[in-house]
């Protein structure tokens, strides 16, 4: 029955969005150009980047053990969106850049966490020093995109930015089809791991006791979060809180496996973000209001509000 319950309210959601227009919500007409080349990209895309980024921040809580563990506190998202903007500076637009950009986003984030691992097996410091340590590479990409727009000329500077806003009115179903198998992938393999994963969380020493690999584990997590995160990132920019809230708020309220969590996280941080999204293009009709923008308003009070109930619940246990 509750799974029941949570396909109609999704199939609702659906509906929701494809009729809401700028003057309210209609019965959405399937014929009218506006909606199927427009409005039903769109919406692909939001789901899309929201179960990416969602699958991706559970399996990487698990990696690091830290439930505060995401794409954008720990600098992936700023490593491929570095690697995005630098192709996007040197070669412009096109068919072939928009072909490249989640392969581009991918690297990106892979070399950016592969980084941050070694520094941290360099610099130990626990699951702190590796928050700290993503969060300083973080920061290292976002001053390396900034001096790339610094020195761009004005067309490419003006891309960028409203594409770094974390904007998705400008998808397309050309641009959605090559996102859509690395983060598939993606997922595959996080699904694949999962089961590694829990046993993961009982510490490395105990994982390697137990048969597992933890280097292989790792590396074939990290490839995946990386094809999620680079696709995400090539589709939308960048866009934070989705990876904390949904995995942590799917843990509170729905207990299970990593593999339960990672499904479970894919699937709310797809309608999470397509509701926003659509909230994104209304609020402020006639103007387009990017995503990334409202996401960053109504992410923080949510978050806290998350935290105050996770202490709450230790307190009761």
């Amino acid at each position: 029955m509750p799974q029941a319950l949570a396909l109609l309210g999704s199939v609702l959601l659906l509906l929701w969005a494809a009729g809401q227009g700028g003057e309210g919500w209609v019965w959405p007409d399937w014929q009218d150009p506006l909606l199927r080349h427009i409005r039903l990209p769109r919406m692909a895309s939001a789901l899309l980047v929201g179960a990416a980024l969602a699958a991706s921040a559970a399996a990487l809580q698990a990696i690091f053990r830290n439930p505060m563990a995401d794409p954008g506190l720990l600098g992936t998202s700023g490593g491929a969106a570095l690697g995005v903007v630098l192709l996007l500076v040197t070669a412009g637009t096109g068919s072939m850049v928009a072909l490249s950009l989640p392969l581009v986003a991918f690297g990106g984030g892979v070399l950016t966490t592969l980084f941050i691992l070694l520094l941290h097996r360099w610099v130990g410091g626990g699951t702190g020093g590796l928050l700290l340590i993503g969060l300083m590479v973080g920061a290292a990409c976002g001053a390396g995109i900034s001096l790339l727009l610094f020195l761009s000329d004005d067309l490419a500077l003006r891309g960028a930015m409203a594409w770094l806003s974390g904007n998705l009115s400008a998808a397309r179903f050309s641009d959605y089809l090559p996102a859509l198998a690395c983060v598939v992938l993606g997922l595959l393999l996080l699904c694949w791991q999962a089961r590694n994963l829990d046993v993961l969380l009982l510490g490395d020493d105990a994982a390697q006791l137990l048969g597992v690999e933890v280097s292989r584990v790792r590396a074939l997590t990290i490839v995946g979060t990386a094809l999620c995160i680079g696709a995400a990132v090539a589709l939308a920019g960048i866009i934070g809180f989705i990876g904390i809230l949904v995995p942590n708020g799917v843990a509170l309220f729905s207990g299970g496996s990593r593999r339960r969590l990672i499904l479970l996280s894919a699937w709310g941080g797809a309608l999470l973000l397509l509701v926003l999204d659509t909230l994104a293009r209304t609020v402020a009709y006639p103007l387009d209001l990017p995503v990334g923008i409202l996401v960053s308003f109504i992410g923080p009070p949510c978050f806290v509000l998350l935290l105050w109930r996770q202490q709450r619940r230790k307190e009761a246990a």
